[in-house]
């Protein structure tokens, strides 16, 4: 049978072998960074700043949990040049109920290089005029 290996290891098979790196993810230690919104009726086209993630971290995944449900809302968490980068725009009507979150391309993607700003983006429609989001966001790094 045949025996490959993850990206993370691959290094481990050059001569000199050389170890799995924190940088990338491998044995890293996470960071939670919460958010803690209180619903205000935030319109449309809105942001919110979640969290400044400073240089060389990685996404790992992120955890959405409201009060209330969002209605025909939509939510999108990323930065200014990709809103839905953690998580494309889609509505929220779960309540305290904590929901698991994160796009394959941002979990697999490699450290910052610089600090980046992470935002929730409303869409579709105003955020409820009451209660309260939390978004908790979780990065690894060295």
């Amino acid at each position: 049978m045949a025996q490959t290996f993850s990206t993370e290891l691959q290094p481990t098979q050059l001569s000199p072998a050389q170890l799995p790196s924190a940088t990338s993810g491998y044995g890293a230690r996470f960071r939670r960074y919460r958010a803690s919104i209180t619903l205000a009726s935030q319109a449309s086209a809105d942001t919110v700043v979640l969290a400044n993630i400073p240089a060389g971290y990685c996404f790992a995944y992120g955890v959405i949990t409201s009060g209330v449900s969002l209605g025909t809302a939509t939510v999108a968490i990323g930065n200014a040049s990709s809103a839905g980068k953690y998580r494309a725009a889609a509505v929220f009507t779960a309540t305290d109920t904590p929901t698991p979150f994160g796009t394959a391309a941002a979990v697999a993607g490699v450290p910052s290089t610089a600090q980046e700003q992470v935002l929730l983006t409303v869409g579709t429609a105003a955020l409820p005029a009451s209660g309260q989001l939390v978004v908790d966001l979780y990065f690894s790094g060295p």
